[in-house]
């Protein structure tokens, strides 16, 4: 009799086991892993002569967003001026490596007055599109005033703007894009013409006075 009521303890021990094991397994299961996505980000930053009386100010918003991303995203950062060129490639936590670059390369100079960023952007979507092939989520910051000076051909073409940027969605349809420092009326202007490509989720654009609340939008069109 006692031996049949182990049998009978065990068996049910056995089956409360199962149940709970059973339950744990569906649990489990359904746990739905967040799919996470390292980004590339390519900023630009205004270095020419005119734009020198805000670029503390702006190499400070860079190492703001720098510090807000993960330790598996990548960063480039290209130099506008008279030209447009790489500075900075790899890591958004080697501060000092940032520090130094753009210290180094954004300084003052009186000859450096016009602005290239049409030249920048032919550049960041080229090394976006090639992050998108090594599955980055590619994204574009503009950090600057925007004026067309100097060279034309290096200027922004706003009447090609956005089937130049539309080409490039074919290929990195994750692209976001986020335009800060410049004037409202310029960035008004950079809404017109790309919110129809972009959308207002992969659209941010902002003035300096209200750059944290555009930070943390941009945070969001990563998926973040």
């Amino acid at each position: 009799m006692k031996l049949n009521k182990r049998f009978i303890t065990i068996g049910l021990i056995l089956l409360i086991f199962s149940v709970v094991g059973k339950f744990l397994w569906m649990g489990i299961s359904n746990i739905k892993i967040d799919d996470f996505h390292p980004a590339a980000v390519i900023f630009m930053i205004d270095a020419s002569a005119s734009n020198q009386k805000n670029i503390e100010e702006q190499k400070k918003t860079l190492r703001q967003v720098c510090n807000l991303l993960d330790p598996e995203d990548q960063i480039k950062i290209l130099r506008v001026s008279e030209d447009s060129y790489l500075i900075y490639e790899g890591g958004p936590m080697n501060g000092s490596g940032i520090t130094k670059a753009m210290n180094a390369f954004t300084k003052y100079d009186k000859n450096d007055y016009g602005t290239a960023y049409g030249a920048g952007l032919k550049k960041a979507m080229g090394h976006a599109l090639a992050m998108k092939k090594n599955g980055y989520t590619p994204a574009v910051v503009v950090i600057g005033d925007l004026e067309n000076e100097g060279a034309i051909e290096k200027q922004i073409n706003w009447d090609t703007l956005a089937a130049n940027v539309s080409s490039v969605k074919k290929y990195a349809p994750d692209l976001a894009m986020m335009f800060l420092g410049a004037h409202p009326e310029k960035l008004d202007q950079v809404k017109e013409t790309l919110s129809p490509v972009l959308g207002e989720k992969k659209l941010i654009i902002s003035p300096q006075q209200t750059e944290d609340k555009a930070i943390r939008r941009f945070l969001h069109a990563l998926g973040r």
